[in-house]
């Protein structure tokens, strides 16, 4: 008996030194922390209850919302570009895109440069990835990854392994909803894949909400009877955008910039969402429009009438993905929990950028407009972060690889170009250098029919100042130009009107009056535009590489 109570006293030990190691001085020095970072796909700032938006009422995310009180929620979080393959490589790099080579959709991130996980295991990380991932090139300095190819989809969702064959052959097939499947593999990867003797950081990324919002059976019924506030925007777009987005005399207004309404003749909310109409993705071309259909949009009461049913059917589908991400998040926070992970686990929540849910009569990402540009961000670590605590300091999402790696004991490296906000989750003050504004760029000048002009510009945390110079990163006026012609649903070569836009933020939230030409603003703007100068040079964010756009930047700037 004596032996056999020795032999558990041992055992009791050695499991007390696995837990805590002691420091030279003797005294407990506590393990690393895991770290899990979870992103959705599209989740936008609106679609989550604890941001207080007009969908608030309808507790669209009571399990993200309580992780987000357990800890810090970041209120100007913003994407450096509002689409998903740009801003997936800025938070792998740490890295803006002319510098990570990652400009728009089509661009792909080698190994090389996948610099978030190669530091992570320098710190003695086991490294993971699970989900989706969007870089086209294999997520080889990843220890583990199980990734939806491309997009992915969202029934019965392949996913490419490390497996004999070169990247991407060896695939594996699964069956059910991509949002459930997804949270199954993170839970059996942690319950039975990793190295339980490291700790873990691991990437788990949800496909949904991403369009076009094909959310699980069990949710079908989900908001069917309730009534989804709407934007007043939806209706009324007042003073917003610019002779860029509109055209003169709302001229450009039937192409630029997808609808949720019918304005938008080349593509509308109604062609993506009913799968069983005629109008199912009959998106036309630019060039099939001919100038008597270039009128001024008008609201009828029928099509006030149409596009309420569309934004009604859009956002429901969309709550619904939502609503499958919030459950399959508590299923993960479940299983930490259950198994004596939670505590130690840094959680991270955010979406890849935010998304339109017809603010302004528009859907999808790419504008540099508040719904489409700022992300969610909250961190729970009880740890060392306080529960119940907000930031409104000015994070961009190139921030987040130099944060994470601190938070997980080591040091941001010099090659990196965002900054570590770690102090500021765990004080709550931001350090006297820490940078008051945020640069923004979309390169993928009108394409897959969404329409969107190419533009760039600075945000404060008042002020917004926008520079649509509506030309594709490639010269397509030069006839030897070589780029992606067959890029579906492009129209590279059709150059827009060239415009600035300025919104005071402090008094005009919602983004509804553009006041670049009023004269009480005129020394803000010619400020904003020294700091836009500085950024753009300290960034390496210039168009010494894009003559053409440098010509239109050289012309305008002083328009």
């Amino acid at each position: 008996m004596k032996k056999v109570f020795k032999i558990l006293m041992f055992a009791l030990v050695l499991s007390s030194l696995a837990c805590n190691e002691k420091s030279t001085d003797g005294k407990e020095e506590k393990k690393q922390p895991n770290i899990i970072f979870i992103m959705a796909d599209d989740h936008t700032t609106q679609g989550l209850g604890v941001y207080g938006s007009r969908l608030a009422s309808l507790n669209p995310t009571p399990t993200l919302d309580k992780l987000a009180n357990e800890g810090m929620l970041m209120e100007n979080v913003f994407v450096n570009n509002s689409i998903c393959v740009p801003s997936r490589a800025a938070i792998i790099s740490g890295q803006r895109a002319q510098t990570n080579g990652v400009l728009d959709l089509e661009g792909a991130l080698p190994p090389a440069k996948q610099y978030l996980p190669k530091e992570m295991k320098k710190l003695g990380y086991e490294t993971a990835i699970i989900g989706k991932w969007h870089l086209h090139d294999e997520p080889a300095e990843f220890d583990y990854y199980k990734v939806l190819p491309v997009q992915g989809k969202y029934f019965n969702p392949d996913f490419r392994v490390r497996g004999e064959q070169e990247w991407p052959n060896n695939v594996v097939q699964t069956e059910g909803h991509s949002t459930d499947v997804i949270t199954d593999n993170t839970i059996d990867w942690l319950d039975k894949g990793r190295d339980k003797s490291k700790p873990f950081f691991l990437m788990h990324h949800y496909k949904a909400p991403h369009d076009d919002f094909e959310n699980a059976p069990r949710y079908d019924d989900y908001l069917s009877d309730t009534f989804i506030p709407e934007p007043e925007s939806l209706y009324d777009n007042k003073n917003n955008g610019s002779v860029a987005t509109r055209g003169i005399n709302d001229s450009l207004t039937r192409i630029i910039g997808s609808s949720v309404s019918r304005r938008n003749l080349i593509r509308n909310q109604a062609m993506n969402i009913y799968t069983d109409s005629s109008i199912y993705k009959q998106y036309r071309d630019q060039n099939t429009i001919g100038t008597d259909e270039h009128k001024k949009w008008q609201l009828t009461p029928e099509e006030k009438e149409i596009t309420s049913k569309v934004y009604q059917d859009y956002l429901k589908r969309y709550l619904r993905c939502v609503k499958g991400v919030d459950d399959n998040v508590k299923r993960l926070i479940t299983y930490l929990e259950e198994n004596d992970l939670l505590e130690n686990t840094i959680i991270v929540y955010t979406g890849d950028q935010g998304f339109m849910l017809g603010e302004h009569d528009y859907i999808d990402k790419r504008w540099m407009y508040d719904e489409s540009m700022r992300m969610p961000f909250f961190v729970r670590y009880p740890e060392k972060i306080k529960a119940g605590t907000r930031s409104d300091a000015m994070i961009n999402n190139t921030d987040f690889a130099p944060t994470l790696i601190e938070l997980a004991g080591g040091s941001a490296p010099d090659y990196m170009q965002g900054n570590s906000f770690k102090s500021i989750l765990e004080t709550g003050e931001e350090p006297e250098d820490w940078p008051q504004s945020t640069y923004y760029r979309y390169w993928m000048h009108l394409a897959h029919r969404h329409q969107n002009p190419a533009h760039f510009g600075l945000r404060t945390k008042d002020y917004k100042l926008i520079f649509f110079y509506g030309r594709y990163w490639v010269d397509t006026d030069d006839a030897n130009a070589e780029y992606n012609k067959a890029s579906w649903g492009n129209d590279f070569t059709n150059n827009t009107p060239v415009a600035w836009e300025f919104y005071d933020l402090k008094n005009d939230p919602k983004e509804m009056n553009n006041a670049y030409n009023d004269p009480k603003y005129k020394e803000v703007i010619a400020n904003l535009k020294e700091e836009l100068v500085k950024v753009r040079e300290e960034l390496d964010e210039t168009d010494k590489n894009y003559p053409h756009i440098q010509k239109v930047i050289d012309k305008h700037w002083n328009d």
